[in-house]
């Protein structure tokens, strides 16, 4: 059975690919339906919902929160995802060289490792932020410095399970470099397992930028979910609408990350695929 047919009997699955699907859809185009600077102020301040040409109700400043909504989810999708690949490519260079070469490698860099998992992931990513000056680059690099780790022991596992196989040996009585063999022969057989963990650390990584506006260390030019959320804090009972809807955006997105990332599993789980 077929990667997409195992893929759709997980109906959650399915229906988190369609709300990811429309929250794509919604950061791609939100330049067309809110043409104007998230940030400006567009009408009366504490507008509720539905009222003065606000779908979703304006903030304390009169800014849209709709339209922050719609900005919000290009910023939170392209960071979830540029520091998602970051820390694959990180974990699966660092685990592979662990995992292929062993020895004395594999201890100093598992070593290394656990020096950055002994670490508070959101704390050290905290810090990291408030090193460098708030900024995109920084937060993808932070949370990137906080992620690679788990991919990292992953591989490492994998490449330690396959390094012996007997079609590794037989690379190796033909002369193959170690780069090939790596490239060429292991690493596509540990792929499934670094694509599902991958796919959920895209929702680990927009939690953590949204945690980061929230403190006020996202980048101050660009609008975010954790942005609105921070500055409608304390407007929460008497405009509830501010902090609301971003927060059900954060809440849907990631839900739909998670639900995709299973229905990857499923897929991608070789005893399903023999049952089948």
């Amino acid at each position: 059975m077929t990667f997409w047919k195992l893929f759709a009997r997980n109906r959650g699955a399915v229906i988190g690919l369609l709300i990811l699907f429309l929250m794509t859809f919604l950061a791609i185009t939100a330049g067309l339906f809110f043409p104007a600077d998230p940030f400006s102020l567009a009408g009366v301040p504490m507008s509720p919902p539905g009222e003065n040409g606000f779908l979703l109700g304006s903030d304390s400043l009169g800014r849209d929160v709709a339209a922050g909504i719609a900005h919000g989810a290009k910023t939170s999708l392209l960071i979830g995802l540029l520091a998602t690949l970051v820390a694959v490519f990180v974990g699966i260079v660092m685990g592979a060289l662990a995992g292929y070469y062993g020895g004395i490698i594999d201890n100093l860099l598992m070593r290394f490792t656990e020096m950055f998992q002994t670490i508070p992931s959101f704390i050290f990513a905290i810090l990291l932020v408030a090193i460098m000056k708030p900024s995109i680059e920084s937060i993808v690099i932070a949370i990137a410095v906080v992620s690679w780790p788990a991919v990292a022991r992953l591989v490492r596992g994998e490449f330690l399970s396959l390094r012996n196989r007997e079609f590794v040996q037989a690379c190796h009585t033909l002369g193959m470099s170690d780069i090939r063999i790596m490239l060429g022969e292991i690493l596509p057989n540990c792929l499934s397992p670094v694509i599902v963990i991958g796919s959920l650390m895209v929702a680990t990584a927009i939690l953590i930028e949204s945690g980061l506006a929230f403190l006020g260390l996202g980048d101050p030019n660009i609008m975010s979910w954790g942005f609105q959320i921070g500055a409608g804090r304390t407007l929460l009972r008497s405009a509830w609408w501010v902090c609301t809807f971003p927060g059900i955006a954060i809440l849907v997105t990631v839900l739909a990350i998670n639900l995709v990332g299973e229905g990857i599993n499923d897929a991608l789980n070789p005893r399903l695929r023999e049952r089948t």
